[in-house]
């Protein structure tokens, strides 16, 4: 066995012992909602997200509610997350193509995905992989963080942690192992204030010369 698939299995190993069923961590109700409370996620926090998705959602479940539902009354509900602005109109616009286009139906392709506003590489992969079985591996900050702590990447820039992911952990593992090292990385190795001692991926790493 390498050096990297040493470092994968004790990885992956820790992973599964802390986070055995991994689910997301967001509000929602059905595919749409989904896909809106992904995309609010961009520069926020789950957390702040949700509490604003619960009642959202409660105005709004589908493309079609949207036509009843202003941009300024999508704003005034978003307004404490950042890019209030942005996001209202894209929720708004994104809607309406979905009605017009895809007769209200979310397309499980990534690049009808991406062509919608609002929704960039991450947000359809992250979308794409709670819906279905394709093999996508969304990286956000959270696992960029963690693959270049544990030296798998080299932190340059997402879509090259991204690349590297795919390379070294299993494809078959791709949608349980994103869940998981987000919840990891939240709990055991934040950005700030990041103690590694008790980090336990690496401090094990460390213990076996992997690091």
């Amino acid at each position: 066995m390498n050096f990297i698939s040493k470092k994968i299995r004790i990885i992956e190993k820790i992973l599964d012992d802390l986070f055995p069923n991994p689910t997301s961590t967001l509000h929602y109700v059905n595919e749409y909602t989904l896909l809106i409370s992904i995309l609010l996620t961009a520069r926020s926090q789950d957390k702040k997200v949700n509490e604003i998705t619960k009642i959202l959602f409660r105005k709004i479940k589908n493309p079609m509610d949207v036509i009843y539902f202003s941009i300024e009354n999508i704003k005034n509900i978003i307004k404490s997350i950042g890019l209030y602005n942005r996001k209202s109109k894209n929720i708004y616009d994104l809607s309406i193509i979905l009605i017009n286009k895809y007769n209200g139906i979310i397309p499980k392709n990534i690049s009808k995905l991406k062509s919608l506003p609002g929704v960039g590489h991450k947000t359809a992969s992250v979308f794409l992989s709670h819906v279905c079985d394709e093999f996508v591996f969304p990286v956000d900050t959270h696992i960029h963080r963690m693959m270049f702590r544990w030296k798998l990447s080299n932190g340059k820039n997402v879509q090259q942690t991204e690349q590297d992911a795919k390379h070294v952990f299993k494809k078959k593992n791709w949608k349980k192992l994103h869940f998981q090292i987000i919840s990891y990385a939240k709990k055991y190795s934040p950005s700030r204030k990041w103690n590694s001692k008790k980090d336990i991926i690496y401090q094990e790493l460390i213990n076996h010369n992997l690091l």
